[in-house]
């Protein structure tokens, strides 16, 4: 059987380059607080290997998906020989508060925190694409952006990204730091017609 071919592209103009076709890892573990049980983790592993295998380069998670666990589970398959062949995108921002009470955080201290604890989960000393998960209204963008600036600068993280950002707030975000790649969740409309 022929191998499948994975095209690559440049997300931002800063120079990342990732597989056409990424891994988003959200469903491997726990969804935030609820959903169905996650499934094997060693079946998610030999997934995330296969993905590898196939030319899947770029793979997407979140601290807030499980809550934590799912970089854990993406750290253990990438460790260990591959973590060179990848890409780790992953998110900050949402924060869990007396086990099921969520809300946004975009102050200084908090980033370095999130990003500290996403490094050691990881199991990796840089992420590749560190995108903020939902913008904190309470705290102007440029201030978290600028921290961010700073995660790059002493390379805790190569690019920077964000997640449900509006054109405005990316706009600002710029201004400080190339925003090198944005992520919006599409919903789904479905239109029911009866007979």
């Amino acid at each position: 059987m022929a191998k499948t071919v994975v095209g690559r592209m440049k997300l931002g103009t800063q120079g990342l380059e990732v597989s056409a076709q990424g891994l988003g890892c959200m469903n491997m573990t726990a969804l935030y607080l609820y959903g169905p049980p996650p499934k094997p983790e060693s079946d998610m592993i030999s997934l995330i290997h296969h993905a590898i295998d196939s030319g899947i380069t770029f793979f997407d998670t979140s601290d807030v998906y499980g809550p934590f666990t799912n970089e854990i589970l993406l750290g253990k398959a990438v460790n260990g020989g591959v973590r060179d062949k990848v890409q780790i995108a992953t998110k900050f921002g949402i924060t869990i508060t007396d086990g099921n009470n969520m809300g946004v955080s975009g102050d200084p201290q908090y980033v370095r925190e999130a990003c500290e604890a996403s490094l050691k989960r990881l199991g990796v000393d840089c992420i590749d694409l560190y995108y903020k998960h939902r913008i904190d209204t309470r705290v102007p963008i440029e201030i978290t952006v600028g921290e961010l600036k700073k995660l790059v600068e002493v390379g805790k993280i190569k690019y920077i990204g964000l997640s449900e950002a509006s054109a405005a707030s990316i706009r600002r975000a710029h201004a400080v730091h190339p925003i090198t790649a944005v992520q919006l969740r599409v919903a789904v409309v479905v239109n029911r017609c009866r007979g």
